[in-house]
């Protein structure tokens, strides 16, 4: 049987996770220290609230910094995560999204941390999270919130990782591709849940399926579009569906204006 990208970076990712020795309490303490560090230097002393940012009067913008992507090869392989955070700050990015997984995405740790000093809003680690020590990790280099594939995990991880990521003061954005993945994905009582478009077996990209599952997210529930977002016409629409925020990546990462497409995409909401 033929490996999808998902299965082959998910298979990657549970390799890491094997071989990664630590035990849960100890990382956790270490993951306390790391982040008392770094919010010292910060000056500030609290996890930023990812959730409230993104509810505003106006479609919410998580912009997205990655290098690379399997499908696309390079995007932007020479981006400074600083100065690109700085500019999605000034264009009106609600929240940003920073890819750490390096092998398939070109991103790191160092990235996140870099983006967080350089600006004042919530940050996501995007990553593949496949154990508990991803949570705490995602702690440890400041995230403010972590994200939870549901095709990539079992219901009992899903739940366990849900868990864990909200008794460390981190927003989880529960990200799901259709109908049956959003079922699972609401047995957890998610505040954040994601639809991408894109499916993560083949990379295609299907424009019409965050519309289509849209009607399924519940009230309360804060839905987020992702991927093949494009321009303010993309944007219009899934606002229009119902969404408060969408996720972009590819086409900020590769715009020659970052704050004038930023500033297409964020529409003011219907009423």
């Amino acid at each position: 049987m033929t490996l999808t990208y998902l299965d082959a970076i998910v298979a990657h990712h549970r390799r890491r996770a094997a071989a990664d020795t630590r035990s849960l309490s100890e990382a956790r303490v270490a993951a306390e220290t790391a982040r008392a560090a770094v919010e010292t230097l910060r000056g500030a002393t609290t996890t930023r609230d990812f959730v409230a940012a993104l509810q505003g009067d106006s479609l919410a913008v998580i912009a997205e910094i990655k290098r690379r992507s399997p499908s696309r090869g390079a995007l932007n392989e020479s981006l400074d995560p600083r100065v690109m955070a700085e500019r999605y700050t000034a264009g009106g990015a609600a929240c940003l999204s920073v890819l750490t997984d390096e092998p398939h995405f070109g991103g790191s740790a160092a990235d996140l941390q870099a983006a967080r000093a350089a600006t004042s809003v919530p940050v996501l680690r995007k990553d593949f999270t496949v154990s508990a020590l991803d949570v705490v990790d995602a702690f440890a280099m400041g995230a403010d919130a972590v994200l939870l594939i549901v095709a990539a995990l079992s219901d009992d991880e899903l739940a366990s990782f849900h868990a864990l990521a909200v008794e460390l003061g981190l927003a989880a954005l529960v990200e799901v591709h259709d109908e049956a993945e959003l079922r699972r994905a609401l047995r957890v009582d998610p505040r954040l849940v994601g639809v991408n478009q894109r499916d993560l077996r083949t990379f295609q990209v299907d424009r019409e399926r965050a519309v289509r599952v849209a009607g399924e997210i519940p009230d309360g529930v804060v839905g987020v579009a992702e991927s093949g977002i494009t321009g303010g016409a993309d944007a219009a629409r899934l606002a229009a569906a119902g969404y408060r925020a969408v996720l972009v990546g590819e086409h900020l990462v590769t715009s020659n204006d970052v704050e004038a497409s930023l500033r297409e995409l964020r529409l003011a909401l219907p009423s």
